[in-house]
């Protein structure tokens, strides 16, 4: 069982940067870890994603170049590096757990993720 907790969130100018942070408990060094994010009355959107041994990252096209996701599994912890934030980065950011030991592929769907944090709310506005 692995539990998360994020944190970090906060309201920004466009232009600004955030760091979310995401602490771990449990089993999480062996599992692929991803960060979502879901604005009101829309889906659950992939936002993130890395594997089990902090290699290949993977983004959505929305953020590439702007966020950078790592982790550090001697910390359980994981962060997600916003930069350049825009209006439409306004969300509730998740991050979540792969329950697959070792995997290294990144999948894109939340049905994928086992293991799911309360979120952190970001809002970028003027």
């Amino acid at each position: 069982q692995v539990q998360l907790v994020e944190s970090g969130g906060g309201l920004v100018l466009p232009g600004d940067s955030l760091r979310l942070s995401c602490a771990a408990s449990g089993p999480f060094k062996s599992f692929p870890m991803a960060w979502f994010r879901q604005a009101p009355g829309k889906e659950r959107d992939f936002v993130a994603g890395i594997t089990w041994s902090g290699l290949s990252p993977s983004y959505a096209d929305s953020v590439k170049g702007r966020f950078t996701i790592s982790r550090d599994n001697a910390k359980n912890m994981a962060w997600l590096e916003m930069n350049d934030l825009k209006p439409d980065d306004t969300a509730t950011y998740y991050c979540a757990v792969r329950g697959r030991s070792y995997a290294n592929n990144i999948r894109t769907f939340p049905a994928d993720y086992h293991y799911w944090g309360q979120g952190t709310q970001v809002t970028v506005s003027s």
